[in-house]
This record gives C-alpha cells, sequence and structure tokens, in this order.
C-alpha cells in the first residue's frame, strides 16, 4: 500500500487478481514495484494480460530473455543436428527440417514456460473441489522456487510440483512429437512417391513410440533438469550474485542453459538407444 501511495495509484486501478493478492498481504512490495515498471512498457502491459505471463514476469524480469535464450538456442542446436545427420541432403530435405525444428522450439518454449518460478496470484480454490484438486493447486510452479512473503511450501508440495509438471511435459512432448512424426512421415513417403524410390535410407519413424518416448523423457530427465536450473542455479544461485548486473546474469543464464540443452541432447540419445528408439549406427 505504501508502495502505491508513493506514486499516487490507488489498489482498484491494479488487476484484480494482483489487488486481491495485495489485499490479503499474499505478495510483497516489491512485486508491486516491479509490476509498476513492466507497466510502463505497452509490450509488457500487454503480455501481462495473457494467464501465466503475469505471474512468471512479476516473479523474474529476466524470463523473456531465457525464453529467447532457450528457444534461440534450440533452434540452432537443432538445425545443427539436422545437418550434420543429412550433409548433403539437408537443402533437399528442408521440409522435414523445418518440421524439426518448429516442433522442437515449441517444446522448448515449454520447457522454459512450465517450470518457470511465479509470483502466485491465484485465489483460493473451490470448497467443492477434491482433495487431490486442492493439493495440486497449492503445489509451487517450480519445486524450488523461493517462497515470496506471506506463502510457504511443504516438502510433499513441492514434491507435487515435479509430478504435475511431469504430467504437463508428458502431454506437450508426446503431442509435439507425434505432429513431428506424422509430418516428417507424410513428407517421406511424399517424396518416395515423387522420386518412385524405395530408399532404405528414407525409413518412416515408428510414430506412437517415437512419440510416448520423447512424452516420457520430457517428464522425466527434461522436468528434474529444468527445474533445477530455474529454481536452483538461476533464481537462489545466480540471480542473488549478479542481480545488479543484469547484463552479467544475462550471459550467465544462457552459458548455463546453452549447457543444459547440450546435454539434454547427450541424454536423449542415450535414452532412445536404451529404449530401441533408434540404433547406434542411426546417430553416428
Amino acid at each position: 500500500m505504501m508502495v502505491l501511495a508513493g506514486v499516487g495509484r490507488k489498489v482498484e486501478s491494479l488487476p484484480v487478481d494482483l489487488a486481491a493478492a495485495i489485499k490479503e498481504g499474499r505478495i510483497p512490495g516489491s512485486v508491486v514495484k516491479r509490476f509498476l515498471e513492466l507497466e510502463k512498457s505497452g509490450f509488457m502491459r500487454w503480455l501481462m494480460q495473457f494467464g501465466g505471463f503475469k505471474e512468471r514476469l512479476l516473479a523474474d524480469d529476466l524470463f523473456l530473455a531465457k525464453v529467447g535464450i532457450e528457444c534461440g538456442v534450440g533452434m540452432f542446436t537443432k538445425t545443427a543436428a539436422e545437418y550434420e545427420k543429412r550433409k548433403e541432403n539437408f537443402t533437399k530435405e528442408l521440409e522435414i527440417v523445418f518440421a524439426d525444428v518448429v516442433m522442437a522450439v515449441i517444446a522448448d518454449f515449454m520447457l522454459v514456460f512450465l517450470p518457470a518460478p511465479t509470483v502466485s496470484l491465484r485465489p483460493p480454490i473451490s470448497l467443492n473441489a477434491g482433495r487431490l484438486a486442492k493439493f495440486f493447486y497449492n503445489c509451487p510452479d517450480n519445486a524450488f522456487q523461493t517462497a515470496i512473503g506471506g506463502t510457504s511450501y511443504s516438502l510433499l508440495q513441492r514434491l507435487g510440483a515435479i509430478a504435475r509438471n511431469g504430467a504437463k511435459l508428458f502431454g506437450v512432448g508426446t503431442a509435439s512429437s507425434l505432429v513431428g512424426t506424422v509430418v516428417t512421415n507424410t513428407l517421406i513417403n511424399a517424396k518416395k512417391a515423387v522420386q518412385k524410390s524405395d530408399d532404405e535410407e528414407l525409413e518412416n519413424i515408428p510414430v506412437l513410440a517415437t512419440s510416448v518416448g520423447y512424452g516420457v523423457y520430457m517428464a522425466v530427465s527434461s522436468n528434474l533438469r529444468y527445474q533445477l536450473l530455474a529454481g536452483v542455479f538461476e533464481q537462489r544461485l545466480l540471480e542473488p550474485l549478479l542481480h545488479q548486473h543484469k547484463l552479467v546474469l544475462s550471459a550467465a543464464c544462457f552459458l548455463v542453459r546453452t549447457g543444459n540443452t547440450y546435454l539434454g541432447s547427450l541424454l536423449w540419445v542415450d535414452y532412445a538407444r536404451l529404449v530401441g528408439l533408434q540404433k547406434a549406427h542411426d546417430v553416428e
């Protein structure tokens, strides 16, 4: 209230969810200051109208930068991997490359968005809600995020955050892989029909096995890595250390996220070989 009084604003002038959280004492003045700063930008004011963005931008003013880093690095590394795999056929198979890269960027966005720490602005859940719904509703978005003034999370709630995000990422991974593999197979079959060729190098990808396998990989490996990255390495280690040096902090986040992407690529190859989605000679 003191922060608002200092700039001549009334609590009624704020979004309903933010105003309610202030009245209930669930957020500190630092979050209100951050909102007022973000609101000065027309783009940020527009973006904060969409569900989930406001909570993440209030918790981390570098959230959009991290989305850009993750999607940019993912696009570059995926394209490089496609080129390494296809070599001289890269330009001939651009449509397949494009489909793969688009699906990878969508997955990268969700990997940043879902495990990102948030400021909780949600109203209390309905009293008629079931026990399980109430439990997951009160879990944090990131299992390792710091709890701001007026909130606290139990160990069980933090474990619940891992389970809930795992279920969401399983759906995202399965859906994105399903679309990607169906598009790729369609393009491969079209190319075989046009060229009237039975080239063994153009093998159809097993749709269901690959989609479910990728969903499980995202639910377990990606889920844990990105929750640790956002909640521990960035929020608890890098930000307190470099919060006054945003440029250095952004560079540090870039390095950490690039390393995490590279590690994820290695783990995916090992996992895909282990469950039989890829043969050793397919990825050499």
